[in-house]
């Protein structure tokens, strides 16, 4: 009869050590999930991954600058002269020839279309949509000035075209276009 007890008390303190060990391992979990939580993203950070912006009521000729991501994002409704002008800029004339959308692969030209082109490959040559930041030292280019009726950067100088462009001035390359995509004919998502 000693052999039957001596086994209930190694399955009974085997299912202990199993119990114990289960309740620690989820008690240790529990405890650590507030450490790893802390670690993912805050809302206001997930809010600005994207932005949607309605271009119904951009009239033609104006500009608004928005934000994403912390950046200034130039938005403008260009008139058919921007438009013409930017088209008949030849690429020869161009300071950067590298589009910097990045909607398209990283070598594509700088062409006017190229500079309007979404995500989709949608071009709506009206709407020109870049990040506001030059790319000499980072400063906010104005705009509807300069010599190129585009933008102008002020602190060192930096003329851009109606497309966005560099031209001239110190800036080494043409103002970026944001991953953005139409969702509708007149809204985009930007990111």
């Amino acid at each position: 009869m000693t052999t039957k007890v001596e086994n209930a008390d190694v399955s009974r303190r085997d299912f202990l050590y199993i119990a114990t060990g289960a309740v620690g391992a989820v008690g240790t979990a529990l405890a650590i999930w507030p450490f790893i939580d802390q670690m993912n993203p805050d809302a206001s950070v997930l809010a600005l991954a994207s932005t949607e912006f309605d271009l119904a009521p951009l009239e033609e000729g104006q500009g608004v600058t928005i934000k994403w991501r912390g950046k200034p994002v130039f938005i403008r409704h260009r008139t058919p002269k921007e438009i013409e002008e930017a088209k008949k800029t030849p690429l020869a004339e161009l300071k950067d020839p590298i589009a910097r959308n990045l909607n398209l692969p990283p070598d594509a030209e700088a062409t006017d279309e190229n500079r309007v082109k979404d995500a989709n490959g949608k071009v709506n040559e009206k709407y020109l949509v870049q990040i506001g930041i030059c790319t000499h030292l980072g400063c906010v280019p104005l705009g509807e000035q300069g010599d190129y009726d585009g933008w102008f950067c002020p602190c060192h100088g930096s003329h851009y075209d109606s497309a966005g462009r560099i031209r001239k001035g110190p800036a080494p390359r043409n103002l970026d276009i944001p991953p953005y995509k139409y969702t509708s004919d007149t809204v985009i998502v930007i990111g």
